[in-house]
């Protein structure tokens, strides 16, 4: 056994205690590795909501490209009465161009259909409805966008020519800068196609 002698004042090495300094160096560490973890659990916390915002405004897009997609693609405007006889856009009363004709909208008659009538057409906010024109309820802090235009140079679908083919790019942005971009082709349907 270690005796110690009377009044040394001295304890031995394996009875001290941790020294001030040494405290204040742990205190130190500590805080900085807890700080880390609170920073970290903070970005993961604000991020969480982001994976139902992208989702939400990937609907919107998806909705509205097919929507667009769905509509038809001639040499003449629907409504003009050579749509199914006329052998080439010459042969229209009507020929179908790029934008809408007629103060076509996509709410009431006269109705867009055709798709190149989607080009530029826009909505946000309140204005976000359906196909029917109903506002759709929650969707405030989004807006989508939509571009028709003849694809440039070459495109996927290189055995069709290019004028006609049209490139259709839907974008919609949301809450905390959640933007989705999706892009889809329709080629032209002429039934009197040589």
């Amino acid at each position: 056994m270690f005796n110690r002698p009377p009044g040394s004042g001295r304890c031995p090495r394996r009875d001290r205690g941790i020294s001030l300094v040494e405290s204040i160096v742990f205190i130190v560490v500590v805080s900085i590795g807890v700080t880390g973890v609170v920073i970290l659990f903070n970005q993961l916390t604000r991020s969480s909501v982001d994976p139902v915002v992208r989702k939400q405004a990937l609907a919107i897009a998806t909705s509205l490209l097919e929507e667009v997609q769905l509509r038809g693609y001639t040499w003449c405007d629907p409504d003009d009465t050579a749509v199914f006889s006329a052998t080439s856009a010459a042969g229209c009363t009507v020929p179908e161009v790029i934008g809408p004709e007629g103060g076509e909208t996509r709410y009431a008659d006269p109705r867009f259909d055709n798709v190149s009538d989607y080009d530029g057409f826009s909505m946000a906010g309140a204005n976000l409805r359906d196909v029917t024109g109903t506002v759709i309820a929650g969707l405030g802090s989004y807006s989508a966008n939509v571009s028709v235009t003849q694809p440039a140079g070459a495109s996927l679908l290189a055995s069709i020519p290019a004028t006609d083919q049209l490139l259709i790019v839907v974008s919609v942005s949301g809450p905390a800068g959640v933007n989705v971009s999706l892009s889809g082709y329709r080629t032209q349907y002429a039934p009197n196609q040589p």
